[in-house]
This record gives structure tokens, C-alpha cells and sequence, in this order.
């Protein structure tokens, strides 16, 4: 039988609940994750903006590029977009 087009969104993907334990499981594990990203994300874009401005201390850059190498071990960015980002901050101040 084919579903009303109303019950097949993305958003309401997110409510079904998965009847096998390991995949409730996966599931609280990966929405923990997300949470925990999302708020490391922030922290990095926001030591990045206070790194980058003209007014920043030594001590913010060397925040911005230390939380920029713990996301790239971390898997948070890419190693390449790590070095990317810490390669043009180091050409911006030189």
C-alpha cells in the first residue's frame, strides 16, 4: 500500500523508534554525538572569528589552531581542511 505523501518527511524520520536494542542503542549513541559535534563546532568557528580579528593575543591564535588540530583527531573536520585553515592563518599574519 503506498503511504500519503504527508506521512514520508525527513523530519518525522527522527520519531521513529527501532524495535532492536542495539539499534535504540545506535540511536541514542548518535544523537549524543550530534549534541556533542554541534557544540564543539560552535566552539571552533567561534575561536576561529576571535583568532582571525586584528585585535586578537597570541594566546587566540594559538586557541584557534589547537582547537583546529583536536577537531582534525577527533574527525570533527578533515585533517586537509585542518591544515587548509591553519596554512592561510599562518600566510594572513606573515
Amino acid at each position: 500500500m503506498h503511504r500519503p505523501a504527508r506521512f514520508y518527511s525527513p523530519s518525522r524520520q527522527d520519531r521513529s523508534v527501532p524495535n532492536i536494542k542495539s539499534a535504540k542503542k545506535d540511536l541514542r549513541k548518535s544523537r549524543a554525538a550530534a549534541v556533542r559535534n554541534r557544540a564543539q563546532r560552535s566552539a571552533l568557528r567561534t575561536a576561529l572569528k576571535k583568532g582571525k580579528s586584528p585585535t586578537a593575543s597570541p594566546d587566540e591564535q594559538l586557541k584557534a589552531v589547537s582547537l583546529l588540530d583536536r577537531a582534525a583527531r577527533k574527525g570533527l573536520i578533515h585533517a586537509n581542511a585542518a591544515a587548509r585553515q591553519k596554512s592561510a592563518r599562518i600566510a594572513a599574519t606573515a
